[in-house]
């Protein structure tokens, strides 16, 4: 939210792109009432989730099941363009590097002169080492969540847990240096990693103004 309000305009229309249950339009929408959104997920127990949450603002929204993996997606949302806000919530990791690369172009073209991309993501880790400071540090958080629920199991099973969850093969992580790399090359400016804890990152650009 910081990042939207530093263009100190309004908003008066955005994208939540991977919407999930709607967290991010929820942000939005606190400091932009007035807003119109389009929130766009192949999931459709998940569109009906941020039905469900953002119902007060529903006649400001429209709620699109449609996978962003595939380039068809755009004309979806092709009456709502140009967008001055398009955020993403740990979704755009699932997609092939390439992919990636092409729907930062997308997106970028998608957004209205001066409007933002913010981009809330799993990287990758930079080494091996940094991966494994990453994940003992992750699971000790998982471990203290477990203890505070009243759980039993040990550390070793929360660990275990994590190394072998089912969703780990759908992660395709890559560097954050990378993505902002491919931002800058579909014409981004004012790109940067704006924050960053180990494998968590925000980054994002805004289109020339």
């Amino acid at each position: 939210m910081r990042l939207v309000m530093a263009g100190k305009e309004p908003v008066p229309s955005f994208l939540d792109l991977g919407c999930g249950d709607g967290i991010l339009a929820a942000a939005l929408l606190e400091q932009y009432p007035s807003s119109k959104g389009v929130l766009l997920d192949f999931s459709e127990p998940m569109i009906q989730s941020a039905k469900t949450k953002l119902q007060k603002h529903g006649e400001n929204l429209v709620f699109e099941t449609v996978d962003y993996g595939e380039s068809g997606w755009i004309q979806s949302v092709t009456s709502a363009r140009p967008f001055d806000v398009v955020v993403s919530g740990f979704s755009i990791h699932h997609q092939a590097d390439e992919r990636k690369r092409q729907l930062y172009s997308e997106i970028h073209d998608s957004l209205r002169p001066g409007g933002l991309f913010v981009n809330i993501e799993h990287v990758s880790s930079p080494t091996q080492w940094i991966e494994h400071v990453w994940d003992d540090y992750f699971i000790d958080s998982l471990y203290a969540l477990s203890l505070k629920e009243g759980s039993t199991k040990t550390r070793e099973d929360v660990a275990r847990e994590f190394y072998y969850r089912p969703d780990k093969h759908a992660n395709i992580l890559a560097p954050v240096e990378s993505q902002c790399d491919w931002l800058r090359e579909a014409g981004y400016v004012d790109v940067d990693c704006y924050f960053k804890v180990f494998e968590l990152a925000v980054f994002g650009g805004r289109r020339i103004p």
